[in-house]
């Protein structure tokens, strides 16, 4: 098709270049010599015009045939995703789930659901829907038609404190999707309550999974790698990938929540920052006891480095089965790090402080390895602790192929 239109061009062009006196010259005569001449500057002048303006034409019209044929349209661009994307989770197979729910309104990119609805899926709240409860609230149990279920978080938003961090959760998660950070499905309003609508997570938080009724039991030293890889996934997102990045400033293993398939997701953005590190004047301190970096707690001081503080206290719990905090006397507690610190890095003696519900059952050197990245994120010093993006990598080979891994079972002894 196009070598045809090649020839069509080039015949063009050479028909433009034939002469326009193919017929005999008229005869000479000396009355008509002058006009004779005249006429023939005016034909040379016009065929030196036409012959130019085809050559233009030709060359334009190669050129274009020569780019199209290199360089193909994308007509079908806007059906490609981006790399964001393909990495995220859209609304869209949660949000057609909404068919009978009635939507009053949109907060940016954020479905506000009316509240009777909210209140008739929560069976007006009762108690034996909640799921969780913390200083926020609670998080209920909704389900909505086609009994899909989700999760509601209830929170109360008398002060301006409050008030400032639902509107903070909802607009940053209104701008994440990444299969590691919880999925925000809509909000709604209520006087002084404030609710956000999430996917549920089946299997509850990291926090009831270990130091619940189960004690761990469910949770093997390969699913807690996954738990763990699959964490530091999402943090490496807020960090590197969000821009300006996030700091969630709340990472907790309560804040850790676990799907049907135990895949883990990033929640509760209500303290999260989205500039790099501050000053104590201009922030209040926030955070949870056990797991909030030194140098924020004494100084004030914020950055990317006190969520890997606090990633390493979880990475503790997820090894040792215990508690960021635990108290030996009414009024004394021990903090994770304090105690586990001279046995990580003695090999004799890490085995024995190990959960025992995942005791003897890894390769010595994945335990040593793990314990060593969770020694290196608790430094006290943050310049001393690893960028979250190398904390990743270091898990990668820890974690089985079938679990998001790279390690093959084979090499497991």
């Amino acid at each position: 098709m196009k070598m045809k239109l090649l020839l069509m061009l080039l015949l063009v062009f050479l028909l433009l270049h034939q002469p326009i006196w193919a017929a005999d010259p008229p005869a000479f005569s000396p009355a008509g010599e002058e006009q004779h001449h005249m006429n023939k500057k005016v034909v040379i002048a016009i065929v030196v015009a036409t012959t130019a303006l085809a050559a233009l034409i030709f060359t334009f019209l190669c050129f274009w045939i020569y780019h199209h044929t290199k360089y193909p349209t994308k007509s079908k661009s806007k059906n490609v995703q981006s790399p964001d994307a393909e990495k995220g989770i859209t609304l869209a197979p949660f949000l057609n789930k909404f068919s009978s729910i009635k939507i009053v309104g949109m907060n940016g990119s954020v479905p506000i659901i009316d509240y009777k609805q909210i209140e008739k899926t929560t069976n007006n709240f009762q108690e034996s829907n909640i799921l969780g409860e913390g200083g926020f609230g609670r998080v209920y149990r909704a389900r909505l038609d086609h009994n899909f279920d989700v999760a509601v978080k209830k929170l109360h938003c008398e002060t301006q404190h409050a008030e400032r961090e639902f509107e903070n959760e909802v607009n940053l998660l209104s701008k994440i999707q990444h299969p590691n950070i919880i999925s925000l499905l809509g909000c709604s309003i209520d006087g002084y309550s404030r609710f956000i609508v999430y996917e549920l997570m089946q299997n509850g938080s990291l926090e009831t999974q270990l130091h619940g009724p189960s004690h761990g039991s469910a949770l093997t030293w390969h699913m807690r790698m996954k738990i763990a890889l699959d964490t530091a996934r999402g943090l490496e997102y807020l960090h590197e990938h969000c821009h300006p990045a996030v700091i969630h400033r709340d990472m907790k293993s309560s804040n850790i929540l676990l799907d049907a398939n135990f895949n883990a997701k990033l929640s509760d953005f209500g303290l999260a920052l989205t500039d790099g590190s501050q000053s104590k004047k201009n922030i209040k301190l926030s955070g949870t006891l056990g797991y909030v970096a030194p140098e924020y707690l004494l100084d004030g001081k914020l950055s990317d480095k006190s969520d890997v503080y606090a990633f390493g206290v979880v990475l503790l719990e997820l090894l040792l089965g215990r508690k960021p905090v635990e108290k030996l006397a009414p009024a004394q507690c021990q903090s994770i790090v304090t105690w586990a610190m001279p046995q990580l890095t003695d090999r004799s003696k890490l085995p024995n402080i190990v959960d025992p519900v995942i005791k003897n059952t890894m390769d010595p050197k994945h335990l040593y390895q793990v314990a060593a990245v969770a020694v290196l994120c608790v430094q006290p010093e943050p310049s001393y602790r690893p960028l979250i993006t190398d904390v990743l990598h270091s898990l990668i080979p820890l974690v089985p192929i079938e679990l998001g891994g790279t390690l093959r079972v084979s090499q497991v002894k």
